[in-house]
Order: structure tokens, then sequence, then C-alpha cells
């Protein structure tokens, strides 16, 4: 447990690189579909190291699903930058398939760390907010490179804040000196 608070940063910066991508996707709606290609690739590949780290780094069960989603991460920020050209329709693709994995890995690492962590709830919740937007995007494909935006900015926004309040949840659960 106390491995897991004393890196309780790593989620705090995971939350706030969310929340900044998701403002600078909104402040610029009509972005293009380069530029997002490169922020998503960007965001997607230091989450997922974040995540590797964590799940190197904890000694818990979820250890599997964090090293999985950090995986994920990494993986589909490299092809947004080895095929920065790609279609809306494909970026979406990407984007969708990584949010949907990413938050199934994120939710059953929530409920393995209940026995760990009494906030695991928050977690669990990102997770459901990943799923929710990957399974949006796939439902409306067609929505437009413009939607596309605006849904990664809600997107990241929301799950940045879920993340940031995880952080300090988590934090708390350090001994104190």
């Amino acid at each position: 447990m106390e491995q897991i608070a004393h890196t309780w940063w790593l989620v705090l910066i995971r939350g706030i690189l969310a929340v900044i991508f998701g403002i600078l996707a909104l402040i610029w709606p009509a972005i293009t579909l380069y530029v997002l290609v490169i922020f998503f690739g960007a965001y997607a590949i230091v989450s997922g190291i974040f995540s590797l780290f964590a799940g190197f780094r904890h000694d818990v069960k979820s250890r599997a699903w964090l090293i999985i989603s950090g995986i994920i991460g990494i993986l589909a920020g490299i092809v947004a930058f080895v095929w920065p050209g790609i279609t809306s329709l494909a970026l979406l693709f990407v984007i969708a398939f990584w949010a949907i994995f990413g938050g199934v890995s994120e939710i059953i690492a929530g409920i393995q760390m209940r026995k760990v962590i009494e906030d695991e709830w928050m977690l669990i919740i990102g997770g459901i907010l990943s799923v929710i937007f990957g399974v949006l995007l796939l439902i409306w494909p067609g929505a437009g490179a413009l939607t596309l935006v605006w849904l990664v900015g809600i997107f990241a926004i929301l799950y940045g804040i879920t993340m940031i309040v995880l952080s300090f949840r988590v934090k708390k659960l350090a001994p104190t000196a």
C-alpha cells in the first residue's frame, strides 16, 4: 500500500496532462487533424509510460493490467506518430480502441485494488469514462474531425479530473512521518 501512496504524483501528472490536452483541444476546435494526431500520440505515449512505471513499481494484483494499459497507450501513440497522415476515421478507430482497452484495464485494476486502497472507485470511474468514450466513437464514426476534437477534449478533461482526484486520495495512504 505504501508503494502506491509514494507514487501518487504519477497519477496527478497523468491527470494534469489529460486536462491540459483536453483544454488545448477545446481552445482550438478548428485544429488540424495532423496536430490532433501529434497531441494524441504524445499524450498516449506519456500516459502509457506512467502506467508501465506504476505497473512495474507496484506489487499488487493489478500490476499486469497497469502494464497492459501502458503498452496499449504506447502502441497507440506510436501508431499516431508513424502514420500522421491517416484519415480522421482511422484515427477515430485508433483512439476508440485505445480508450476501450485502456478503460477495461483500469476497471479491472481498480476492482483488484479494492483490498489495497479505499478509493479505488475513482480508478474504476476513469476506466468507465474511457470505455464510454471509446464506444461513443465507434457508434458515431461519421461525426467528423471537429466533433472528434470536441469529444477528445471533453473526455480528456473529465478523465484528467478523475485522475487528479484519485491521486490525492492515494496520497492519503502514505504513512505520516
